[in-house]
């Protein structure tokens, strides 16, 4: 398996794996079939990857949204997002539209605005589903990334995108398929926890289930990793798989002297 010139992700996303990739290289299994992502996010691994063939899945149907057009409209997406404008008061605007009310294209574009320009670069919604991060003041941010999304666009042809929850994997996942998982973290304490990229949260009953189906998966002869948080309830959930440590950089939290380097787990079953 090689990779000579990995596309980047063109979404800024929560927990996301690029600065992860030099250290989950070592742990990619050597050969498979095709590559699964149930919880695609931003997708950087799949990018650096570039697969012949791919199924990448995601409860978040505006994110899935956004690669098709991406995939599929590629020049009417990078037309549509120059019409944006980085003001305040455009941003609210654009955020309280509703995002069912408009045609693909221009409902990718609001995604990937939004996404550029908000605080942080985080995806975050509330109960009713409805994203609510603030204006994030940004003097220039990079709106239009006219190559970046090219480029995406290429990788992704070889994707099929899907819409669903992660343990759907368990209906199309075949014998030698590589499946990774990078679902929200486990909290690190209780004032860290971030899992809302839905309306639902993710926590510790979905972290068991998500297990259930790690096991299941290992059962039917897949090749699967799994990215999460080092805590208790972690290592206790895969103790009988093999368990590496990885250093990332915490970005998100509201005071930057909580920002720095932490330790994360990457599970396999081989």
């Amino acid at each position: 398996m090689s990779v000579s010139s990995p596309v980047r992700p063109f979404l800024k996303w929560a927990g996301g794996k690029g600065q992860l990739l030099e250290q989950l290289q070592p742990l990619l299994p050597q050969n498979y079939s095709r590559y699964l992502e149930p919880m695609v996010g931003g997708g950087a691994l799949f990018f650096y990857l570039q697969p012949a063939y791919a199924i990448l899945a995601d409860l978040n149907d505006e994110l899935i949204n956004v690669y098709r057009v991406v995939r599929d409209n590629v020049e009417e997406l990078i037309a549509d997002l120059r019409r944006h404008r980085n003001t305040r008061e455009y941003y609210y605007a654009i955020r309280d539209t509703d995002p069912a009310r408009l045609p693909p294209v221009a409902r990718a574009s609001r995604f990937i605005y939004l996404n550029r320009t908000c605080y942080n670069g985080l995806y975050r919604v509330n109960r009713l589903n409805k994203f609510n991060v603030p204006f994030g003041r940004y003097k220039n941010p990079d709106i239009v990334n006219a190559a970046g999304l090219r480029a995406a666009s290429w990788a992704l042809q070889a994707a099929d995108l899907r819409i669903g929850d992660f343990s759907l994997v368990l209906e199309y996942a075949r014998p030698g398929d590589f499946i990774y998982f990078d679902p929200p973290y486990q909290p690190l304490n209780r004032t860290s926890r971030f899992t809302s990229y839905t309306a639902g949260n993710f926590g510790e009953g979905e972290q068991k289930r998500l297990a259930r189906v790690f096991r299941e998966l290992t059962r039917q002869g897949c090749l699967v990793m799994l990215s999460n948080s080092d805590t208790p309830l972690i290592r206790e959930l895969y103790r009988d798989f093999r368990i590496e440590t990885v250093h990332a950089r915490r970005a998100i939290n509201s005071r930057p002297d909580r920002r720095g380097s932490i330790t994360e787990l990457v599970i396999l079953n081989y």
